[in-house]
């Protein structure tokens, strides 16, 4: 099973300029977040936060009893190991076939032999679907392939935490759909914790367990992904229905005058009314359930009465069918 993620009060800055503060979450253990937000809002950097890649200058990431943030460097490095980490583009060896690149962390980090490797790598490549590929290099595979294999290489070590940043970038519609499709069946089949940092609302409407969104330097929301799809937050309106009234502008976010002459010209961003909230993915046809997806709902229940009613509706409607026509 996956590893709970707590993160507590962290702040980031880059020199003068703060990328986001006092950002506070936690990531339930092996269910499958996501993290939403605009271009430029910290995304990456919070990731890589995560795994110590980057040091805030405040707060706690807690993993497994250690501080990604605060621990001695040799504990960070330990830890590191409960990660499985794929990158945006995939950050192949361009020189290496997808199989020795798959199997660079092993060679790395354990001292397995050739045979185990090769057993382990193959399994990896299977489950990825790429059974066939692994003598190609790098640069003889399509984009959506690549990704892939940046997947089956994070996921060589066992991790219990897998963190994807943008894994649909560069991708078309087709492809994101069965990306999206093999994250579930991986998080079915290994049970890990998940944190995918995307812009895309395909993924982010039918993939996650849980939702956050970062936004003008803050967290904006995190928790039960219905709590976000059925926000009538402004920025999460307008990020959800890709408009452009709102606070979002082109850089970042607008000035009180550009949206008060929009309220005032009749383009107010209020929510254009009930959002549907479309069913999550299930496991493909021989996967075994869920586990993530059964410890969410008895936590999602627990906590019913402290969301807002769109969001419970949502989510008494998402499960009746499997409750025989009984309710939350």
């Amino acid at each position: 099973m996956g590893i709970e993620v707590v993160v507590e009060g962290l702040t980031k800055s880059f020199g003068k300029q703060n990328i986001w503060q006092d950002v506070s979450l936690t990531l339930p253990a092996g269910e499958v977040s996501v993290m939403l937000g605009p271009s430029g809002t910290g995304k990456t950097v919070f990731l890589k936060s995560i795994i110590g890649l980057l040091k805030p200058e405040k707060g706690r990431v807690l993993v497994d009893g250690v501080d990604m943030v605060n621990s001695p460097e040799k504990d960070i490095m330990e830890a590191r190991k409960l990660f499985g980490l794929m990158f945006q583009d995939g950050a192949l060896f361009g020189s290496m076939s997808l199989f020795d690149n798959i199997a660079f962390p092993l060679r790395e980090h354990t001292r397995k032999k050739e045979s185990e490797i090769r057993r382990i790598v193959m399994e990896r490549i299977d489950i990825v679907g790429l059974l066939g590929a692994e003598e190609k290099l790098p640069g003889e595979i399509s984009g959506g392939m690549r990704k892939r294999a940046g997947l089956a290489r994070a996921l060589v070590l066992d991790p219990q935490i897998i963190l994807c940043d943008e894994p649909d970038s560069g991708l078309d519609p087709v492809r994101t759909a069965y990306l999206s499709q093999l994250l579930i069946d991986l998080n079915a089949q290994i049970d890990a914790t998940m944190l995918i940092v995307t812009h895309n609302l395909d993924i982010a409407a039918t993939v996650p367990d849980n939702m956050g969104m970062l936004f003008c330097r803050n967290l904006v929301t995190f928790g039960p992904r219905e709590v976000l799809l059925t926000s009538d937050t402004p920025v999460v309106s307008q990020f959800l229905s890709g408009r452009r009234e709102g606070p979002i502008g082109m850089s970042e976010e607008k000035d009180a005058a550009t949206l008060a002459a929009e309220q005032t010209l009749g383009n107010g961003y209020a929510p254009p009314g009930p959002r549907t909230v479309v069913p999550q993915l299930e496991p493909s046809p021989g996967l075994p359930v869920r586990q993530g997806a059964l410890r969410r709902r008895e936590r999602v229940q627990s906590m019913m009465s402290q969301l807002p009613e769109a969001a419970r509706a949502a989510i008494r409607n998402s499960y009746t069918p499997t409750l025989g026509g009984g309710r939350l």
